[in-house]
């Protein structure tokens, strides 16, 4: 990080945010990757220290800081443990659509217990038979007086076991195509909400990942985000748009952390009578690992400050930093497990870890695949098909 681009509120966050990540993440993350559980004492210590609602507004009890303020912190946090990282992150996730589109009513009723670590809240867009393809989506939900009927299942949700309230997208009118997706914010223990499967997972196996299921599940309207119907796809790609970034800070913590404890392991590794890190073959691998991540790490940055200054057409520049970003975790967390040799393939060091966590972030939020298209429509769409 290239301290002067950065205002020392936000030198401060990162210092918080490393502190917890040093004391509270690093010693747990093995016990909570192993058992597949979800850490509560990180959710705690986030309270404790201050770290909950970074990314929200301060007349809902945020910090105002905006998604480059949430990017720094979630970097921090993925640096110790990918899995700890993201779960901080999907929350943001969860709270875009309602903080982008709901009504001044909602966002007073729900942020402020978000803002304080009081209540999680998840993110349910995808289907089993919807994934890219989030259009095509089948959850239903039909308006019967003061309630919405909901039915149908989410797939890949995201803190969705432990989350106290969730954004759920449902097709409204089904003669409108994506048109015709509304988002509706369902609390837990609403009658006919339950969850289902646990996935069991490569990585971030902290994280729990669940099908959240809506049979006859009664939402009050006055939880339809926005008051109004066919808002749901719009705020499901916006948030998405602003989401990516968070994830993309996942993958550049997650590098990072990798790379310093590869820094660690090759100066005090030795062969042929010194250290490995002596040997040019093995200082290349690693000048390139560090050049990579500051690269990414600057995209984010770039990405997320033009989020925060209201920056139009910013769908491309989303797409390029998670692109980017994850593209590196993966290679760089290869690379070291490489230079830590046999132990880098055994679980008595962490680096195999960081492998596993990197690969879901060239997955989520949309698939690299999907990333590039993305780019690729809208480079193609500027230049008249030139």
């Amino acid at each position: 990080m290239i301290e002067e681009l950065y205002t020392s509120d936000q030198m401060e966050l990162r210092d918080r945010a490393r502190d917890l990540a040093e004391t509270v993440i690093r010693p747990a993350a093995a016990r909570y990757d192993a058992e597949q559980t979800y850490p509560w004492e990180f959710q705690t210590a986030i309270k404790d220290a201050g770290l909950s609602g970074v990314w929200l507004p301060q007349e809902y009890g945020g910090l105002g800081g905006g998604v480059l303020d949430l990017c720094i912190v979630v970097e921090e946090f993925s640096r110790a443990c990918g899995g700890m990282g993201v779960c901080y992150a999907v929350n943001a996730t969860g709270s875009l659509p309602l903080l982008l589109g709901g009504t001044d009513e909602q966002k007073e009723r729900w942020l402020p217990g978000i803002a304080a670590g009081e209540d999680l809240i998840a993110f349910g867009l995808s289907e089993k038979e919807s994934g890219s393809d989030a259009g095509s989506m089948t959850t239903r939900a039909v308006r019967d007086g003061d309630r919405y009927i909901l039915n149908g299942e989410k797939k890949w949700n995201s803190i969705g076991s432990v989350a106290s309230l969730n954004t759920i997208f449902a097709v409204t009118d089904p003669l409108q195509g994506s048109r015709g997706i509304s988002a509706l914010v369902v609390e837990r223990g609403t009658p006919g909400y339950t969850v289902g499967k646990h996935e069991d997972k490569l990585g971030i196996r902290c994280m729990p990942v669940v099908e959240t299921h809506f049979e006859d599940c009664r939402v009050p309207a006055g939880n339809l985000l926005g008051g109004s119907e066919g808002l749901g796809f719009g705020l499901a790609m916006s948030t998405l748009d602003r989401a990516r970034p968070g994830i993309a800070a996942q993958a550049v913590g997650l590098a990072q952390g990798a790379l310093d404890l590869t820094l660690d392991y090759t100066h005090g590794r030795k062969q042929f009578g010194q250290s490995i890190s002596s040997f040019q073959g093995v200082q290349w691998m690693l000048a390139d690992m560090a050049t990579r991540i500051e690269g990414a790490r600057q995209l984010v940055h770039a990405t997320a400050r033009a989020i925060d200054m209201g920056a139009r057409g910013i769908t491309r520049t989303s797409a390029m930093c998670k692109l980017l970003a994850t593209e590196v975790a993966m290679k760089v967390t290869t690379d070291c497990v490489q230079l830590f040799g046999g132990y880098g393939y055994c679980k008595d060091y962490p680096i195999e870890k960081y492998m596993r966590d990197a690969k879901i972030t060239q997955i989520y939020e949309g698939t690299n695949q999907i990333q590039r298209l993305v780019i690729g429509r809208s480079l193609v769409r500027d230049t008249g098909g030139r």
